[in-house]
C-alpha cells in the first residue's frame, strides 16, 4: 500500500514519541534498555497504527490480535505504547518513575500488573512460545465456534536473543507444521547483542532457517513505512506463519551510540539524548509531547472502538456460554472426581498412579470441554490421552489433544500462552526428571498465577531400568521451592482423583502431578468420606491410632512403605500412625490447630524417594528421614528400593533407633 507524505510524516513523529520517551524513561531509571525501542519504533507503530486489533476501552476483548514483546528487555517500549494508547493504570508518572519499586513499569513486562501486557517477559525466547500457545488456541477455538466468532493473530516481537535460544528451534518446527497462518513474528534484525555484534556468536541464515520450518519469510527496511506496511499485509493473508526480518539499527538516532552495543543496556547519557533528538527533529523536553502526536496515538486507540462493540454485541450467547462453562467448571470437577472415585472403589486395583491419572481423565473430559492435553512425545508412557478425545492436526483443529513431539521447553512455554489466552486449560505430560527442561515456564507459570497442569511421570527411582539419567532425585524439593506453585504427588488412584480435582479447580497458580511409573497398591478403602477431599489439606491421617508413639509421614509410592510398616510395629505394641502428605503446600496453608494435630509432638519418620531439603522444614532433630543423597540405579524397582533402603525393614529399623527400644 503507497503511504502519502503526509501519512509518513505523522508516523515519523508517533514513532518518535516512542524512542525518546522511552529514552527518556531509562535515562531518569539510570537503568534498562534504550536501543532495542528506538530502534524498532516505526515498525511497531506501523503494526499498532494500521493492523493491531484492540481497544484500550476494553482490553480484554476476546477477539484482540495478541502483541507479545518477546524481547522483554525493551519494555519501555511497550510502556511507552500503553501510555500513548491511553490503556488504564498507567500515567506519564509511572513512566517516569519506570523501574523504581512503586511503579508497574517493571524492569521486564509483568502480566497482571497492566492492562495490554499480555505475558511476562524478560526470559528471552519464553515470548517465543508463549504466543504458539496463543496462536494454537485462537486455532481451536475458531473451529469449534466458527470464524465469524474468533479470527484473530498473534504478533510476537522477537530479537536476536530470542532467535539464538534454543526454544526458538522448537517453536519455529511447531509452528510451522502446523501451519499457523495466524502468527506473525517480527524480528528486529539489529545485528547486536551485549557482548558486541552478533557476528561474534552467529553465522546461521534466520530467513533460511525459518523457511526449511516451513515459514513464510521476508526482509524490510525497518525504517521505510510502506515495506513495513506491506509485508504486515503479505503476512497476514499468507496460510503459513510468517516471519518478517526488519532491519533496523539499535539505539536509532543516537550520534555516538547508534548500532553499537552501548546503546543496548545501559542509559544513553542526557548529552547524547540531546544529540538524538536533534538528529530526529524532536525539539521537546524530556517527557514532553507534542499535541499533535497525543492526538493522532487516541485516534489509533479509538480504531476499533466501535469493531469491538459490535463484536461484543454480535457474540454475547457465545460469551454467555463461556461465563457459564467456567461456572459450571468447579461442579464438573466434583463429579468427575466421584465417578471416578467410585470406579476405583468398586475395582480396587493395585495400579500406577500415571494409570489412575488416565482413568480419572476419561471421566474428567468427559464433562470439561475446555481441557486441552498433550505431551512431548511421551503419550503412551504419561497416559496422558483418553479415548473420548480427538487428536489436533495441521488440518484439523476442532481436537482437544496435541502431540508437542521432543519439545519440553516449548510445550510448557505454550501452555503458559493458552493459558494466557483464555478458555482453555492446558495439561502437558513429560518425565518428571523432564520437568528441568521446563523449569523456566514453570516458574513464569507461577509467577503470573496461571493455571497449567504439568503431568510428570516416572517421578522416582521406582521407574527402575532407565536408570540414574531417568531417575529424578532432588526435583521434588525444587519445585516445592517454587512460590504459587503446588506439587501434588499422590499415593493411589483415589488421592490421584483428589489431586486432579484440586489441581483444575486452582486457579491461582499452576500444579504439578507427580505420577508413579510402577503398581501401587491401593490404599484408601470405604471408611473414607468420598465426598471429602482429604488431599484438600494437602496432609491427613491415612493410618490412625490413639496416642502414638510415632508418625510415618510420606507421599506417592512410599506411603504403601509407610502403611507397612506401621502394621507391623502396631504388631509388636509399637503404636504408629501414617500421615499421606500428598502437597506440602496446602499443608502449609491450614491453620496452626490442623498442623499440630498432624505432626503433634510425637517423634517422626520421613519417607520420600528423593532429596531431603523440602522435608526439613518439618523436622525435629530427633526426626529421620529415609530417602536419598545420591543419583539413582539401573535395575528392577523393587531392586534399586532395596538397594538405596528405603524398605519396611529400614523404617522399622529406625523406628526402633528414634524410640530406644
Amino acid at each position: 500500500m503507497n503511504l502519502t507524505e503526509e501519512e509518513i510524516k505523522k508516523y515519523l513523529a508517533m514513532a518518535n514519541a516512542i524512542r525518546f520517551l522511552s529514552a527518556d524513561a531509562v535515562e531518569n531509571a539510570k537503568s534498562g534498555h534504550p536501543g532495542m525501542p528506538m530502534g524498532i519504533a516505526e515498525v511497531v507503530t506501523v503494526l499498532f497504527a494500521r493492523h493491531l486489533r484492540f481497544n484500550p476501552k476494553n482490553p480484554e476483548w476476546k477477539n484482540r490480535d495478541r502483541f507479545i514483546l518477546s524481547a522483554g528487555h525493551g519494555s519501555m517500549l511497550i510502556y511507552s505504547l500503553l501510555y500513548l494508547l491511553g490503556y488504564p493504570k498507567i500515567s506519564m508518572d509511572h513512566i517516569k518513575s519506570f523501574r523504581k519499586v512503586e511503579s508497574p513499569a517493571a524492569g521486564h513486562p509483568e502480566y497482571g500488573e497492566l492492562p495490554g501486557i499480555e505475558t511476562t517477559t524478560g526470559p528471552l525466547g519464553q515470548g517465543l512460545g508463549n504466543g504458539l500457545g496463543m496462536a494454537i488456541s485462537e486455532k481451536i477455538i475458531r473451529h469449534r465456534y466458527g470464524k465469524n466468532v474468533f479470527n484473530h493473530h498473534t504478533y510476537i516481537l522477537a530479537g536476536d536473543g530470542c532467535l539464538m535460544e534454543g526454544i526458538s528451534h522448537e517453536f519455529a518446527s511447531l509452528a510451522g507444521h502446523l501451519k499457523l497462518s495466524n502468527l506473525v513474528v517480527i524480528y528486529d534484525d539489529n545485528k547486536i547483542s551485549i557482548d558486541g555484534p552478533t557476528s561474534l556468536t552467529m553465522s546461521d541464515n534466520t530467513i533460511a532457517r525459518f523457511n526449511a520450518f516451513g515459514w513464510h519469510t521476508m526482509s524490510v527496511d525497518g525504517y521505510n513505512f510502506e515495506e513495513i506496511d506491506n509485508a504486515l499485509i503479505k503476512a497476514k493473508s499468507d496460510p503459513r506463519p510468517s516471519l518478517i526480518s526488519c532491519q533496523t539499527l539499535i539505539g536509532y538516532g543516537a550520534p555516538n551510540k547508534q548500532n553499537s552495543a552501548g546503546s543496548h543496556g545501559s542509559p544513553l547519557g542526557e548529552d547524547e539524548i540531546q544529540m538524538a533528538k536533534k538528529n530526529m527533529n524532536w525539539n521537546f523536553d524530556k517527557f514532553i509531547l507534542p499535541d499533535q502526536v497525543i492526538k493522532d496515538w487516541k485516534e489509533v486507540a479509538d480504531r476499533n472502538i466501535e469493531l469491538s462493540k459490535e463484536w461484543e454485541k454480535q457474540n454475547s450467547s457465545f460469551l454467555n456460554s463461556v461465563k457459564q462453562i467456567e461456572e459450571e467448571l468447579l461442579n464438573n470437577i466434583d463429579k468427575a472426581k466421584t465417578e471416578s472415585i467410585n470406579f476405583f472403589l468398586k475395582n480396587k486395583e493395585n495400579i500406577a498412579t500415571r494409570k489412575s491419572s488416565e482413568i480419572v481423565l476419561e471421566f474428567i473430559s468427559k464433562y470439561n470441554h475446555n481441557l486441552l492435553g498433550g505431551s512431548a512425545d511421551l503419550t503412551g508412557s504419561n497416559n496422558t490421552f483418553v479415548k473420548s478425545m480427538n487428536k489436533i492436526t495441521k488440518t484439523d483443529f476442532k481436537g482437544n489433544y496435541i502431540h508437542w513431539g521432543v519439545r519440553e521447553h516449548c510445550m510448557a512455554a505454550a501452555m503458559n500462552g493458552i493459558a494466557l489466552h483464555g478458555f482453555l486449560i492446558p495439561y502437558g505430560g513429560t518425565f518428571l526428571v523432564f520437568s528441568d527442561y521446563c523449569r523456566p515456564s514453570i516458574r513464569l507459570s507461577a509467577l503470573m498465577k496461571k493455571r497449567v497442569i504439568y503431568v510428570f511421570t516416572h517421578d522416582s527411582i521406582g521407574l527402575g531400568e532407565d536408570g540414574p539419567t531417568h531417575q529424578p532425585i532432588e526435583h521434588l524439593s525444587s519445585l516445592r521451592d517454587i512460590p504459587n506453585l503446588k506439587v501434588f504427588r499422590p499415593c493411589d488412584s483415589i488421592e490421584t482423583a483428589e489431586c486432579w480435582a484440586l489441581a483444575l479447580a486452582n486457579k491461582e497458580g499452576p500444579s504439578v502431578l507427580a505420577l508413579s511409573r510402577q503398581n501401587l497398591k491401593f490404599l484408601r478403602d470405604e471408611k473414607f468420606n468420598i465426598e471429602k477431599n482429604y488431599s484438600n489439606n494437602g496432609a491427613y491421617i491415612i493410618l490412625d491410632c490413639e496416642n502414638p508413639d510415632i508418625n510415618i509421614i510420606a507421599s506417592g509410592s512410599e506411603v504403601e512403605i509407610a502403611v507397612q510398616a506401621s502394621k507391623k510395629l502396631n504388631e509388636k505394641n509399637v503404636k504408629s500412625r501414617v500421615i499421606s502428605m500428598p502437597c506440602m503446600e496446602l499443608f502449609n496453608e491450614n491453620n496452626e490447630a490442623y498442623k499440630n494435630k498432624i505432626l503433634n509432638n510425637t517423634k517422626n519418620i520421613f519417607i520420600e524417594a528423593g532429596t531431603m531439603q523440602s522435608w526439613a522444614q518439618y523436622m525435629k532433630l530427633e526426626d529421620v528421614f529415609i530417602g536419598l543423597k545420591s543419583f539413582g540405579l539401573s535395575g528392577p524397582a523393587k531392586d534399586v528400593y532395596k538397594y538405596f533402603h528405603i524398605t519396611v525393614d529400614r523404617v522399622l529399623k529406625e523406628a526402633k533407633k528414634v524410640l530406644n527400644i
